[in-house]
């Protein structure tokens, strides 16, 4: 949708000089009338923004909490998407930011108000957000769990009813449904497997139509770090194959966080070859009319695709729940070559059995889509090349997850060469001013930078208490800790892992008054805790991106330092790297624990107490973090 811009342009004046007047009005004079603070270090960073789209250039932008960075990207995103014509897009780190920007209360709506303007934004949330009505239809064949019915009570009438198509809206995205928890969302959501290009129902299909509406947006597409690697991953071969890609084109990218892009990347471009999501497939395939030879084969391949997995986690080792290493012996890697023989054999017969249409012809599509993929991964994990490979539980599901290689020249190449005004938007992106360390992860080249520190006065308002506690005894400290107050806690976690094994370790009268990350979706915990229905929030994934100002916050645990995992993906890196304990595990420290730091103070009138459980040895390292912090440590 067409949008006009929010200043007149004359012929003797350019764009951006009438956008930096613009700017200046608005900042200086409009929104402190509105009631809106006037922070220099937000004026400055719109306006390095600014250059950044004059000259198309890559840019750091490092601001505090409290500099109102979102507002100082967003005055001169709208303005550059309506003279370009193509919107800008915002890409988060995760669905929960996504939330806390468009919601009712966010700086969009509050830009709205005061402006009068009417913005045009639409998310473009990742394929996994959105309802699969194929997989819901298989799972209620198979199932009558109270969750379907909360999921089918949302599914609006149009879908299968005969109402007009001028009728049809946006449905189907996860956070519409709350209260169904993380592991049965994964039961009906997209899955890779699935082949929309030859679903009967993709026209009603939720994601679908969700794609058909952000296409049109004027001003503003909204989407998470996954969906924008997603789309650059699979721009090429979509195209190649007639389909359009997944984003439109668009006019600049603000990376919100941007220090996450890297983990994004590497999610994206790796292939994975789950435990049990064979066994779905065959059991779809194994019905009448199919050939003997085929059923057999199947079978053989089902067979061994079990012996392979028993060798995979006889041969896998490292930490419970994280990544594990794969030792390569000759038995694992037999089994991964006769397996890929025993896939282009089935191949075969499936061109055979589209002949005869005895199968239905969806399933065989998703059949051949899927084993192509299957032999091909299996190839690179056996070819035992550059790629970096590893053994993870993924939502309760052993998965053979297999990287190509390291993202960096794939991102160079695909993103950051592309004259394309790209900006990283964070309050950490540097380990003391330098920007060397998100610069080398990304492969970005040539690029701009800027630091401005946080207005807030944290002596004033922010405390932090450090313990020395034993690691086996984290748990009865943290206990101890809540004990003293029922203020809201934010407690957070180095490890998915670290989460379950606390969680594990307490009470039935400890547990109570916690919720823990993965119950349920995690946007709607986050609001009842804001809203003080919940009085401990336990997380893995909050350390950035957590917006709660005033009384919603006040106390944040943070269980140990935020040191990378041992795990392949992390040792891929440090093999990579001169002194890994420098280049890699510090840096990647040091910026998460600021990150952490910074979910308790986010307004003038915040205050409120960090608690940092550390062992002996973890101590051993403080001189290299509490010039970073806002406080000096109070050691108990």
């Amino acid at each position: 949708m067409k949008q006009t811009l929010p200043f007149e342009l004359s012929k003797d004046r350019s764009f951006f000089e009438s956008l930096g007047d613009w700017m200046g009005d608005v900042l200086y004079d409009e929104l402190p009338e509105k009631g809106f603070e006037l922070r220099d270090e937000q004026i400055f960073m719109a306006y390095q923004i600014e250059k950044s789209l004059k000259n198309k250039s890559v840019l750091f932008a490092e601001a505090g909490v409290g500099t109102g960075k979102t507002i100082a990207y967003l005055l001169p995103a709208i303005a550059y998407a309506r003279y370009t014509g193509k919107p800008a897009l915002i890409s988060c780190a995760d669905e929960t930011l996504i939330d806390q920007l468009v919601k009712k209360e966010g700086d969009i709506q509050k830009l709205q108000d005061a402006l009068g303007w009417n913005i045009d934004v639409r998310l473009a949330k990742s394929r996994d957000q959105y309802l699969c009505l194929k997989r819901m239809e298989h799972e209620q064949k198979n199932d009558d769990e109270e969750f379907l019915e909360q999921i089918e009570d949302g599914i609006p009438d149009f879908v299968y009813g005969h109402q007009s198509m001028q009728k049809v809206y946006p449905y189907g995205e996860r956070s519409a449904f709350p209260e169904v928890s993380d592991e049965d969302w994964q039961k009906v959501n997209y899955h890779p497997i699935q082949q929309c290009a030859v679903c009967d129902i993709r026209n009603r299909c939720g994601q679908t139509i969700h794609r058909q509406n952000y296409r049109e947006a004027g001003d503003l597409i909204i989407c998470s770090h996954d969906f924008l690697m997603e789309h650059i991953w699979t721009k090429e071969s979509r195209v190649r194959e007639g389909q359009l890609p997944l984003l439109p084109e668009v006019s600049m990218i603000v990376l919100d966080e941007g220090h996450l892009l890297e983990h994004a990347a590497q999610r994206a471009l790796t292939y994975e070859v789950q435990s049990q999501t064979l066994e779905t497939l065959i059991d779809r395939l194994g019905g009448e009319g199919v050939r003997e030879k085929t059923l057999r084969l199947l079978e053989v391949l089902q067979e061994s695709h079990d012996e392979f997995f028993k060798e995979l986690l006889l041969h896998s080792h490292g930490e419970a729940g994280g990544r594990q290493h794969i030792q390569k012996s000759e038995t694992v890697l037999n089994q991964g070559r006769t397996l890929v023989k025993i896939v282009h054999q089935l191949l075969e017969e499936f061109v055979f059995e589209s002949e005869l249409y005895t199968m239905d012809e969806y399933d065989l599509r998703m059949a051949e889509e899927y084993l192509e993929q299957y032999a091909f991964s299996l190839q690179l994990f056996v070819q035992q090349g550059d790629a970096v490979d590893w053994l993870e539980e993924l939502n309760g599901i052993e998965t053979l997850v297999i990287m190509p290689r390291l993202v960096t020249d794939i991102l160079n190449e695909k993103l950051f060469t592309k004259k394309l005004p790209v900006v990283f938007s964070s309050a950490t992106l540097s380990v003391k001013k330098d920007f060397t360390y998100i610069a080398d992860s990304l492969g970005i080249e040539q690029h701009h930078s800027f630091s401005v520190a946080s207005p807030f006065d944290y002596e004033e308002v922010m405390k932090i208490e450090g313990h020395t506690v034993e690691a086996n005894e984290k748990q009865a400290k943290v206990i101890e800790i809540l004990s003293t107050s029922l203020e809201p806690t934010l407690l957070l976690f180095k490890t998915k892992h670290d989460m379950f094994m606390f969680e594990q370790s307490l009470t039935v009268d400890e547990r109570v008054t916690m919720v823990f990350e993965g119950e349920r979706e995690l946007s709607s915990i986050v609001r009842d805790f804001q809203a003080g229905r919940i009085s401990v929030l336990c997380s893995y994934h909050l350390w950035e991106g957590l917006d709660l100002p005033g009384q919603s916050l006040t106390r944040v645990i943070l269980f140990d330092l935020p040191f990378p995992p041992s795990d392949p993906l992390f040792d891929a890196k440090r093999d990579f790297s001169n002194d890994p304990f420098e280049e890699v595990d510090m840096p990647f420290m040091l910026l998460r624990l600021q990150q952490g730091i910074g979910r308790l103070i986010r307004t003038s009138a915040d205050q409120g107490v960090i608690h940092l459980l550390l062992t002996e040895q973890e101590k051993m390292v403080q001189d290299r973090f509490t010039d970073i912090l806002p406080v000096e440590i109070n050691w108990k």
